[in-house]
């Protein structure tokens, strides 16, 4: 791990070319948050590709809106939920047609991880 970021609404843990991210109990994403995503982005993958890996080990609800910003960061090439949760799976099907990026649902961080490597070659 290169760096732990603790903000209001989530945890951010970044990788050589990967982050996971952990969003607090009941917040709401909306696109006003994509600023510091942004902003990492900028930071820590200056110049090359990287995923975005949300944990969701808590419940919490995204304005799909957040993805049409999200699809304009050049460099992130992969967008991966990890939960083992059914709701939650089942809201990453609409929240895919939002993305225009590599997104995909594992019930493992381990599993999302190695589909980062597979993608980023």
């Amino acid at each position: 791990m290169t760096d732990r970021l603790k903000y209001d609404f989530c945890e951010v843990h970044i990788y050589d070319n990967y982050m996971i991210v952990i969003i607090n109990e009941g917040e709401t994403i909306l696109p006003r948050h994509n600023q510091i995503l942004i902003n990492i982005a900028e930071t820590y993958f200056v110049k090359k590709n990287f995923v975005y890996i949300t944990h969701r080990l808590n419940s919490y609800s995204v304005d799909p809106a957040i993805y049409f910003e999200t699809s304009k960061i050049e460099n992130l090439v992969g967008f991966a939920v990890v939960s083992k949760d059914f709701k939650a799976k089942s809201n990453v099907e609409v929240e895919k047609l939002f993305l225009n990026k590599a997104f995909e649902v594992f019930n493992t961080l381990e599993e999302a991880i190695a589909w980062s490597k597979l993608i980023l070659v």
